[in-house]
């Protein structure tokens, strides 16, 4: 064997071998899936549940913060080992890393100022605020702009819903969940419409990215993820942050 084949084949097994230490990226500006607290501290749903997996799994984890358009990059520049960051599983990133398991079934809504809009048709000529990277902004330029929609692109959906509040533009498109907490926290704005529910954009779910070709580390997310269910710590963590 040359030189190079040995050198991808010790790759190509280093790459097999059970990971013991995991690099996790996220962008914590979605809450509650993962935020930064007023410690600095990153928190949510999403960061609980790799912590847990981590625990069950016995492997170091370590979390980094970056913006959400950049995580997929990463991955496959090896950065990271894996991305958690309520990412839609959808055809086009599954061609470009590897997802677990749903860990977290999905669904998006528009939410506008409180009697704003009587229906989804009066927001065909309007600017739809939307995260930078997500489905919400490939689901507007594929399925409705053509109609008149317009997708502004923000680095956070944070972003995007303090430019509702300050009169910038009257309508946010995020996932059901993110907008719920929101609405829990500021008046005067409601969810205009149903949820959608596409399968090629939002309704697949959310799952872990990891490394394309990393199936090791994938069987040990899954694992996790398993065992979490079984023991009750998977339902726990869904009722602390999606309280019925």
């Amino acid at each position: 064997m040359n030189k190079t084949l040995l050198s991808l084949a010790l790759l190509a097994s280093a790459g097999m071998a059970q990971a013991d230490e995991v690099k996790f990226v996220t962008n914590a500006a979605y809450a509650p899936f993962e935020f930064v607290d007023e410690n600095n501290e990153m928190q949510g749903f999403d960061i609980d549940l790799a912590k847990a997996i981590c625990e069950v799994q016995k492997m170091d984890c370590s979390f980094h913060n970056q913006a959400f358009d950049s995580l997929i990059p990463s991955l496959k520049f090896r950065r990271y080992h894996a991305a958690i960051a309520a990412m839609d599983i959808t055809p086009e990133r599954a061609k470009q890393v590897d997802f677990s398991d749903i860990y977290y079934e999905n669904s998006a809504v528009f939410v506008t100022p409180t009697d704003k809009f009587d229906n989804l048709d009066a927001l065909k000529k309007e600017t739809v605020g939307v995260q930078n990277g997500t489905s919400h902004q490939k689901y507007i330029q594929d399925k409705l702009e053509a109609d008149g929609m317009a997708a502004r692109p923000y680095q956070s959906v944070q972003d995007a819903l303090l430019d509702m509040g300050n009169g910038r533009i009257n309508a946010v498109f995020a996932d059901t969940a993110v907008v719920g907490d929101w609405l829990a926290k500021n008046q005067g704005y409601a969810v205009l419409g149903e949820r959608i529910t596409d399968d090629d954009y939002f309704g697949t779910g959310f799952g872990i990215a990891v490394t394309k070709g990393n199936q090791a580390l994938l069987d040990q997310l899954n694992e996790g993820l398993n065992q979490l269910k079984d023991n009750g710590t998977y339902d726990s963590l869904y009722q602390k942050y999606f309280p019925q």
